[in-house]
């Protein structure tokens, strides 16, 4: 089977079972709906633990979740740090021009005449765009997701195409 990190939890939040964890997705509300079924990945277990949101809102930069069945902190404590994945099943149909992390990360990244900057490793969401980190050897570059920037995307190709802006690759 195939997993999507949603999120990890970094920590627990008041006494009452509630989890604080800093999202991977830009569909919180979508995968945090009550109901909904997210898989904890312990390290050194084989099996992720299958948990039911019970409850979900926003408080500062973090995602608070609780679980069906876990009503105390000492029920959560033992999830810290611990990954949330959901299975592929999961995952929705997107729009044209939306993109989910996965296929975004490994692609390649070229300038319009064809000069590779790097391949894509993380994405960064602090606040109006996501920002792509690009990595070619050492180096380490941030990529802005907005239209002046980004002039195409195949995800089949695993290949980006960018304009660069001035100060952009410096």
């Amino acid at each position: 089977m195939k997993w999507f990190k949603v999120g990890k939890i970094v920590n627990t939040h008041g006494v009452k079972g509630e989890v604080r964890i800093v999202s991977t997705t830009d569909f919180a509300d979508e995968r945090y709906e009550k109901g909904n079924k997210l898989y904890i990945f312990k390290e050194k277990q084989s099996e992720p633990v299958e948990v039911t949101v019970a409850s979900h809102r926003r408080h500062k930069n973090f995602d608070l979740l609780t679980f069906e069945g876990y009503q105390n902190v000492n029920d959560v404590e033992q999830y810290k740090n611990c990954e949330v994945k959901i299975p592929e099943e999961q995952l929705t149909d997107l729009e044209d021009g939306e993109f989910y992390f996965h296929e975004i990360i490994g692609c390649t990244v070229k300038t319009e005449d064809g000069v590779e900057v790097g391949t894509v490793k993380e994405i960064l969401t602090p606040g109006a765009n996501d920002v792509w980190v690009v990595k070619k050897g050492g180096k380490e570059v941030l990529i802005p997701y907005i239209d002046d920037v980004v002039q195409s995307i195949d995800i089949d190709e695993k290949e980006i195409v960018i304009t660069v802006m001035e100060g952009l690759l410096d």
